[in-house]
Order: structure tokens, then C-alpha cells, then sequence
């Protein structure tokens, strides 16, 4: 049978085909399957003010500090997120350090878990100790943390808490070769890896490469750009500065590509340390990255 298109009919479909071929072919599929949270620690402390604002501007989910330990009571804490129909994703505990026995560590991480269970967390955030950058590692000091996790892990699994490792600067995780020797020393099965994009790249690795290799144990992610500083810039703590999605050095749509090839699916919380502009808030800041994740990956926040 023939049919013979009309020249309405014909520039519609010329139409249709051009926006779909507009849309990040990575954003149907993954974005999809990927629930958005916000990182509290742009608000400093004041919790209460990011919570409100966190779920104002749209974000499902909501990372927290161990301050909100001091801060707030398990049930109250749980009752505030869920009037604001926040997800409780993560809880960072407090660090874990080799300089400190092994069983005074473990029981610090259980008591942040117990308190994320009761207040009704998914997971617990860990960062080894913080020291000066660039970071000095030795195999034997991966080795022994990957151990140190592995006896957390076990005991925050039975309260039905698992951890994430993150790979941050000045821990024994700042380049990714000693990450992966972290990782290669512990239990899959207990300790899994928070990625964090900023991070990475800034410590000279490729995200990219990073979701690939550990597709199955990617807890949940950290959304996270940086730039560079001008050398010898005063009081940092390392040459980077961390900035809006969208405005650093991050290939984020690879990102969102790596992630939709290995089938991600989870939580992928957006961090931001601090204001980078003092113009801006930190709520206007997490508008900022909520509209490059719907505008730029096609991401439903």
C-alpha cells in the first residue's frame, strides 16, 4: 500500500526526529533508574535550614553529617525528613584511623550506624583520617584500612547499615591506585565503594574507568565538580575548589554514560563543600546543579 505525505506531515516528523536526537542518548535509561540527594555540609552545621531548603528546591534525598548525632534524636530527626519527604541516604560517620585501636574504632562506627538505623538511613558514609596534601601512602597502610573496614562492615551489616568508602584528598584514597589496593584488601561483601567524582579526577583518576571497574560495588555515588587553583593560592587545604555541577573539570555526561552502560541504579547524592561564590546561598547553589542535571543530562530531580 502507498501513501503520499503531505508537507505538514513531513516537517512534523522531521521535528519529532530532531528532538529526539536532542536529548543525551545516556538520559532516558539511566537517569531513570537513579534517585537525586543533596548533601547538607554547604549549610554548615545548620541542618535544620538544609533540610527545609534541600526538599524546597526538589531533591528526593538528603545527606547528613555525624554532627545531626548531637544534633537530633533518632525518632525526631526521622519524623522532621519525612515531613519534608526527604530519603535519609547516608549518614557520614566519623573517621576511622589506624592510630586507633581496632576495637575503639569499630565500636564509634556501630554507634553512628545504630543511630542511622533508628533514624532511618540507607547507608554509612566512611573517610578514613584526614592529613595534610598531598597524602604519603604505603601499601601496608591500604592493606591495613581495607582490613579495618572489612570489621566494620560485618558489624554495621547486622544492624542492616552497609558502608560506602569514599575516596577523598588527604586520605589514604587520594590517588586511585591506593584506592584500589583499599578496595582489593576488603570484603566485597562488606565494604563497598561511594564514588566521588570530584574527588577522583582531582586525586588523577578517570570516573569513568572507576564505574567500570567497580560497577558491583558502587554503593551509591557523589555527584561532585572541581577547578583548579593557582598555585601557591593562601589558606587551602589542597590546589582545588569545589563547584556547581556543570562548572568544573568533570566529564559528567561520561559520567552519566559509564553509568548508564553498567546499569546503575541507586542513589547518586550531589556535594558541594561550601559556597564558592559568597553571592550565593547555598540554597541558590543547589538550584544551580539541580538545573544542569534536568537541562543538561535529562535527569528528573
Amino acid at each position: 500500500m502507498h501513501f503520499k505525505q503531505t508537507r505538514r506531515e513531513f516537517l512534523a516528523t522531521l521535528a519529532a526526529v530532531s528532538a529526539s536526537c536532542a536529548i543525551p542518548g545516556y538520559a532516558t535509561p539511566t537517569t531513570e533508574r537513579i534517585q537525586y540527594g543533596y548533601a547538607a555540609i554547604t549549610w554548615n552545621a545548620n541542618d535544620r535550614q538544609a533540610i527545609e531548603d534541600i526538599a524546597a528546591v526538589g531533591y528526593p534525598g538528603i545527606q547528613l553529617r555525624a554532627n545531626a548525632i548531637a544534633e537530633f534524636k533518632p525518632d525526631e530527626l526521622k519524623d522532621l525528613l519525612a515531613q519534608h519527604k526527604l530519603t535519609f541516604v547516608a549518614l557520614s560517620s566519623t573517621a576511622p584511623s589506624l592510630d586507633t585501636p581496632e576495637d575503639v574504632d569499630v565500636a564509634r562506627q556501630v554507634t553512628c550506624a545504630k543511630f542511622a538505623r533508628d533514624a532511618g538511613a540507607l547507608y554509612l558514609q566512611l573517610i578514613d583520617q584526614n592529613t595534610v596534601y598531598p597524602r604519603t601512602v604505603t601499601p601496608d597502610e591500604c592493606r591495613r584500612l581495607g582490613q579495618r573496614l572489612t570489621a566494620i562492615g560485618k558489624r554495621t551489616a547486622d544492624l542492616g547499615i552497609p558502608i560506602g568508602y569514599h575516596n577523598h584528598l588527604t586520605t589514604i584514597s587520594e590517588r586511585p591506585e591506593h584506592l584500589d589496593l583499599v578496595l582489593e584488601a576488603s570484603d566485597p561483601k562488606y565494604v563497598k565503594l561511594e564514588l566521588d567524582t570530584a574527588h577522583y579526577v582531582a586525586g588523577g583518576g578517570d570516573p569513568v574507568k572507576a564505574i567500570e571497574r567497580y560497577r558491583d560495588r558502587l554503593l551509591f555515588l557523589h555527584l561532585k565538580d572541581v577547578v583548579d587553583l593557582p598555585l601557591g593560592t593562601a589558606n587551602v587545604r589542597y590546589p582545588f575548589e569545589f563547584v556547581e555541577l556543570g562548572r568544573g573539570r568533570v566529564d559528567l555526561p561520561a559520567v552519566f554514560k559509564a553509568l548508564h552502560k553498567v546499569r546503575y541504579k541507586g542513589w547518586a547524592v550531589v556535594e558541594l563543600d561550601r559556597v564558592p561564590d559568597a553571592a550565593r546561598t547555598p540554597k541558590e547553589c543547589a538550584v544551580i546543579s539541580r538545573d544542569y542535571l534536568t537541562q543538561k543530562i535529562g535527569a528528573k530531580v
